[in-house]
């Protein structure tokens, strides 16, 4: 069993591309997908949140651990379309036009279905699907004039696997799934690669406080490793879909994860 994997170096997978990502402040996937970002050698990057705070220290703690200059932040709610529009705007101003945007903003939670109102149903659709769907309407025109770039979705190994208590997650991210298989087809017209990563269970803060321990440890009992993914593994695939060696695939759902069911 891989019990304790080791960090994997940088090679540079990302070297002189440009990057935005969104929900990447905290410790969640989104900072460490930020984090393997620049240190794969990518020469601009932009991440965006909600919290004011936690996105300056999130930009702060970037440069000053992988020693990228152009780190910025943006607030962006991506329920919102003028604040995705204008994420979009000032990232394509500020990096010099982007080439990988990778859309991590996502919302869980627990209830079952009959006590779940519409207001939690659509509040969970409407920021990690619809969300996922206005940050690549509004990344797609900029991205296919230039006839290249690479979107990386954040799905879950949810929209194929059955668990009690998220509908509504399963379901937001299942259409995620569809979503890119779909505007894959559309994008790669124009030279644009759309693809997804589907993380099983990745261990962080926020997950911790949402989540019984209980819980997690059934969760991640279930995977071949015996053990939850760290953060930085899921990170990784993201980079791989963003990087040239991803260069055939479009409309793909990796999962990082041992079993799809």
């Amino acid at each position: 069993m891989s019990l304790n994997p080791q960090y994997v170096p940088s090679h540079g997978l990302l070297k002189g591309r440009s990057v935005l990502i969104t929900a990447a402040a905290g410790a969640g996937i989104g900072f460490s997908a930020a984090r393997r970002c620049a240190e794969e050698g990518c020469r601009a990057l932009m991440i965006s949140d909600i919290h004011p705070r936690r996105l300056e220290e999130a930009v702060a703690k970037l440069k000053e651990e992988t020693g990228l200059a152009e780190v910025y932040g943006q607030l962006c709610n991506v329920t919102v379309e003028e604040e995705v529009q204008a994420l979009v705007a000032a990232a394509e101003a500020r990096l010099g036009g982007v080439d990988v945007l990778i859309n991590n903003a996502g919302l869980g939670g627990q209830k079952r279905v009959v006590d779940m109102s519409d207001e939690e149903w659509s509040r969970v659709l409407d920021i990690t699907l619809t969300g996922t769907f206005r940050m690549t309407r509004a990344m797609l025109p900029a991205m296919q004039a230039r006839g290249r770039g690479a979107i990386v979705n954040n799905a879950s190994v949810l929209g194929w696997r059955a668990q009690k208590e998220q509908a509504h997650y399963a379901a937001a991210k299942a259409g995620v799934m569809a979503l890119t298989r779909c505007a894959a087809l559309e994008a790669a017209e124009y030279g644009v690669r759309i693809n997804a990563v589907s993380p099983s269970i990745a261990l962080h803060d926020f997950l911790k406080k949402a989540s019984s321990e209980e819980l997690l440890a059934q969760l991640a009992g279930r995977e071949a490793f015996g053990r939850a993914a760290e953060v930085w593994e899921v990170a990784n695939v993201m980079v791989f879909l963003a990087s040239d060696y991803a260069s055939y695939m479009a409309g793909e759902v990796l999962s990082v994860s041992s079993q799809h069911a």
